[in-house]
């Protein structure tokens, strides 16, 4: 087994565009993040799933048991690639992820998903943090436009706003092509 894993970070049916809270870009993103996914199922990498649901049932998106909770058809996890339920932002707290990683010597991680700005900025640093060599494949992530004191964001500027952050010293940003060559 590879000291290298893939973390497949919410892609969740209520980013998607019949959902609670669909993102911008979550097609391409997706499409993207399929074809890193088969690249390691090819390489026989570890896989790692991470959905996320919220513990209240007034929560805008990811309430437990609800279809818009569940990973996107298009990523689903198949046999033998693991799944990590956690109830915040970043993908290591509270969850078993850490332990998982360790249990299999894991070193390197490749990081794709959902949020751009919220989960996978916690998840990149949160591993950063811990030691491992960190790649995110910015493409194959997707964020939402936000505001902030009456200044609307766009999702594009976003997105890209907290890839050139990660990628001053968290993590080597990449894209898909580059990635599968």
């Amino acid at each position: 087994m590879s000291t290298q894993a893939l973390i497949v970070i919410d892609f969740q049916n209520d980013y998607f565009s019949q959902g609670k809270w669909p993102l911008d870009n979550i097609n391409q993103a997706a499409a993207n993040a399929k074809q890193v996914l088969l690249k390691h199922r090819a390489d026989n990498s570890l896989i790692i799933h991470v959905r996320h649901e919220f513990l209240n049932d007034d929560a805008p998106f990811f309430i437990a048991g609800s279809e818009g909770a569940n990973i996107h058809q298009t990523l689903a996890p198949i046999e033998g690639e693991l799944t990590v339920l956690k109830h915040q932002v970043n993908s290591f707290h509270e969850t078993n992820l850490k332990q998982i990683l360790d249990d299999h010597n894991i070193a390197q991680l490749t990081i794709i998903g959902a949020m751009t700005h919220m989960c996978i900025d916690a998840a990149t640093r949160a591993a950063a943090d811990f030691g491992y060599a960190v790649t995110l494949i910015g493409d194959a992530c997707a964020a939402k436009a936000l505001e902030h004191n009456g200044h609307e964001v766009s999702a594009k500027d976003v997105h890209h706003a907290y890839l050139s952050a990660l990628g001053f010293a968290y993590a080597n940003i990449t894209t898909t092509a580059q990635y599968i060559s």
